[in-house]
């Protein structure tokens, strides 16, 4: 008797559990996940990465019965990867103008500055004296609570939205695999049209972390 919908979706979990302990556990769990789960379930999972009809994607609700179901999830997943890419953009565009207004504050505080810099010799040369060490500020410039708030939203979203590709990816469907990389791809090219040529010149990177790294 074919199985139902329901067990083949519950199989694809399944198999994103076993790959969830085989990545975050020692290699003694390793061999418990793969003895708990019985062969025939991982390779009945391995060998439908063609199957368009019936197939679970990451939800047991996102489950697709027909060929028009699978091409429309295609498209989704392909517009979440573009939107990954431009969530790339967004936080550096965002980091750029915040800078820039940081920037422009700390041009109206000059004078406030050298002053500070006269008070700190003063704190260096009296722990000189008595043996103590003045504090002194920490790296870097504090960034106001609003654009902190935003910088952490873009952050956080960007993570989720990376991981939830990643899931994609793993349900093994090879339709799916290049739904994902054509988004990214065309993420890329649309969000991505300068070089710093620089930073090529100079052996730096042009681009930033994809998918895979945070």
């Amino acid at each position: 008797m074919p199985s139902t919908p329901v067990k083949r979706c519950s199989m694809n979990m399944l198999w994103y559990a076993f790959h969830a302990a085989y990545i975050h556990t020692d290699f003694e769990l390793h061999v418990l996940v793969v003895a708990t789960i019985p062969p025939k379930l991982i390779l009945c999972t391995l060998h439908r990465n063609t199957q368009i009809e019936d197939t679970c994607v990451v939800f047991r609700s996102w489950h697709i019965y027909t060929k028009t179901g699978f091409i429309l999830s295609c498209l989704v997943i392909v517009f979440l990867g573009i939107f990954y890419e431009w969530l790339r953009v967004a936080q550096k565009n965002l980091d750029v103008r915040i800078a820039a207004q940081l920037s422009a504050q700390s041009k109206g505080k000059g004078r406030d500055s050298v002053s500070a810099d006269g008070g700190d010799a003063d704190d260096e040369e009296a722990g000189l004296l008595t043996g103590l060490r003045g504090s002194k500020a920490p790296a870097g410039t504090p960034i106001p609570l609003v654009s902190r708030i935003s910088r952490a939203a873009l952050y956080g979203s960007s993570v989720f939205l990376s991981f939830f590709l990643m899931l994609v990816f793993m349900t093994y469907n090879a339709y799916l695999i290049l739904a994902t990389v054509l988004g990214a791809a065309i993420g890329h090219f649309i969000f991505s049209p300068t070089m710093d040529i620089e930073a090529v010149l100079a052996g730096g990177s042009t681009t930033n972390k994809g998918m895979a790294c945070h």
